[in-house]
């Protein structure tokens, strides 16, 4: 009793539409276009041939000539194709076709539905299309979907919506391809040659639209006991009035009634208020456009129509269509592969050059420091002779006595004392030509934590009796607690020699020669060492050219000591440069940055 009232009350609040609707369309009927006899094309659909088509909506066609005089409606029947055609090429003014054709209608050309068609008989229009899958009575071995696997099926047309692509949707949500997993017969239209193929076991099932069994049935065309309707069930439920209809899958929308893009709206607006009046004619009435969303998520399901560029391709189909992008990103990854791979050759060529000219320059530089420890050993010759010639003196001296004590045979322990004192000369003169030779051989370069203090008391001891010899007062002062730096021991030495023996030679001329060398933390947190003289002082001009290679203002100097000089502090990470002294002369300084926090 329920659904009754509910459809009761459905259909009254349709009369009422349509009485609205009558009273409007007396109200628009003024401005209708003047010309008479207008020509008003509509496209129809004709799933059971061109004589059914017309036939079913011939009803619809006089009320609109009724209802909007002036104008001569004209129906044409179509199959898919064709509609599709006429569509395109704007040979139709309006259309009659099933729901799936116009979404697909709608994405391509810009089609709009204005009403949508309903029937007395209790269906709503928003659940009113199905698929009816009928098999032989005898088929016990077909009872559900999955029993189809390997079947021959027989439709319409790929396209047909309840046709086909209704079904399909259910195939598709069993895990049953209908392409592969069955072998697939398409007949065209009209539907009626789905059953005789399927009477005639041309095929094991065939897809027809949903009542169209009954209707069948009814007009005598088959006998209702020799087929049946797979999964079949009842449409509307207790609420159908008379109507037994089946289908086998989910429902609908109705047929909507729709403009193209191009028909002018007033004629549009028109129609829809002559269709949402018209009262039961044909078998059938219009409604408001109902929600056509359960055909978009079919299509969505499917991914065919709108959603068809959303389905995985075949993989050969793919190449066939992205062969020139492949081509060419294949020919992009080549070049980087050959451009990478020449990069590589590149940079290990370039790597090596780089090695070797570096091995070069060490050893470039390591003949320098040698020529330059060679020239200031020159520098130093004769201080380096008066020093050795000292022990040797004493040597000559001890032996002598220790001759006469053995000559006279007497005082053995003085001679003992004597050979002692001889060994200890010997071993002085020793221990200043190593030095010597250390410091004037080859070596490889030996980078290490270095206490610049002790890398100074060496090169002092090294210049102290040139100084001497040149009546140069040399005094010192070296910071204690000093942080180690890392150097090389040798080159720092090196460094130091050549300051002290500039310095030296700067003061020349001098009354009183002095030579400083003091060491101490550096401003930026090093370790500094600085050898003042108390010289005449550096012209700008000599000044600007100081640490040029080979410039030099000494009339037999090479000009590569300070030059050598500050590529080795510069090595080191450190700096050396030039600035007054404290008493007037020249100051030369450097530091070097420490080997880390103490």
């Amino acid at each position: 009793m329920n659904d009754v009232g509910t459809t009761g009350s459905a259909v009254r609040r349709r009369a009422l539409w349509r009485v609205l609707a009558g009273v409007l369309l007396v109200t628009l009927a003024l401005p209708v276009l003047a010309a008479e006899g207008v020509p008003v094309r509509v496209g129809l659909l004709g799933y059971r041939g061109e004589d059914h088509a017309v036939g079913t909506w011939d009803a619809t066609l006089r009320h609109l000539d009724r209802a909007l005089p002036g104008h001569v409606f004209t129906g044409t029947a179509y199959d898919l194709p064709g509609l599709h055609a006429a569509v395109a090429a704007g040979q139709v003014d309006f259309i009659i076709t099933n729901p799936g054709h116009y979404v697909e209608l709608e994405a391509a050309y810009g089609v709009t539905r204005i009403a949508t068609v309903e029937t007395p008989d209790g269906v709503e229009p928003s659940a009113a299309i199905g698929s009816a899958l009928i098999v032989r009575a005898g088929r016990a071995d077909l009872q559900d979907l999955g029993d189809l696997k390997g079947a021959r099926l027989g439709a319409v047309h790929p396209e047909a919506f309840g046709g086909f692509r209704v079904a399909w949707r259910e195939f598709a949500a069993a895990g049953i391809d209908p392409f592969s997993d069955l072998t697939p017969h398409f007949y065209g239209f009209p539907m009626e040659a789905v059953v005789e193929a399927v009477a005639a076991g041309a095929v094991d099932v065939g897809i027809i639209r949903a009542c169209m069994f009954e209707y069948l049935a009814a007009e005598g065309m088959l006998r209702r006991e020799e087929f049946r309707i797979l999964g079949g069930r009842p449409m509307t439920g207790p609420a159908s009035i008379g109507r037994e209809c089946q289908t086998s899958t989910r429902l609908y929308p109705d047929w909507p009634f729709a403009k193209l893009a191009g028909t002018p709206d007033a004629l549009a607006k028109q129609v829809g208020m002559a269709l949402l009046a018209m009262p039961v004619e044909g078998g059938h009435a219009w409604t408001v456009p109902v929600d056509y969303q359960p055909v978009h998520d079919l299509f969505r399901d499917l991914m065919i129509g709108p959603y068809g560029a959303m389905a995985e391709r075949p993989l050969p189909q793919i190449l066939r269509d992205i062969w020139p992008w492949l081509a060419l990103a294949a020919l992009a990854l080549a070049w980087w592969v050959v451009h990478v791979a020449r990069v590589e050759v590149l940079v290990r060529r370039r790597t090596k050059e780089l090695r070797d000219a570096h091995a070069e320059a060490r050893r470039q530089r390591g003949e320098k420091e040698h020529a330059a420890r060679l020239a200031l050993l020159g520098e130093m010759a004769s201080s380096m002779a008066h020093e050795i010639n000292q022990p040797l003196a004493a040597i000559a001296n001890y032996a002598s006595g220790c001759e006469r004590r053995i000559a006279a045979g007497t005082d053995l322990a003085g001679v003992a004392e004597g050979v002692h004192l001889i060994a200890g000369q010997a071993e002085r003169a020793a221990a200043i030509v190593k030095r010597v030779r250390t410091f004037v051989g080859k070596q490889a370069s030996e980078v290490a934590p270095l206490d610049l203090n002790v890398a100074a008391c060496s090169a002092l001891d090294l210049f102290r009796d040139a100084g001497a010899s040149r009546d140069i007062q040399l005094p010192v002062a070296l910071a204690g607690d000093l942080p180690m730096v890392r150097g090389d021991r040798l080159q720092i030495e090196l460094v130091l020699l050549n300051l002290l023996q500039n310095a030296a030679d700067a003061t020349a001329g001098q009354a009183q020669r002095t030579v400083s060398v003091t060491s101490g933390r550096a401003p930026d947190g090093g370790v500094e060492v600085r050898v003042a003289d108390n010289g005449p002082g550096l012209q700008p001009d000599i000044r600007a050219r100081l640490f040029e290679p080979f410039f030099t203002t000494k009339p037999q100097g090479m000009g590569l000591g300070l030059s050598l000089s500050r590529s080795i502090i510069e090595s080191h990470g450190g700096r050396l440069w030039v600035e007054g002294g404290p008493t007037g002369g020249a100051c030369f300084c450097f530091t070097l940055p420490v080997e880390g926090p103490r």
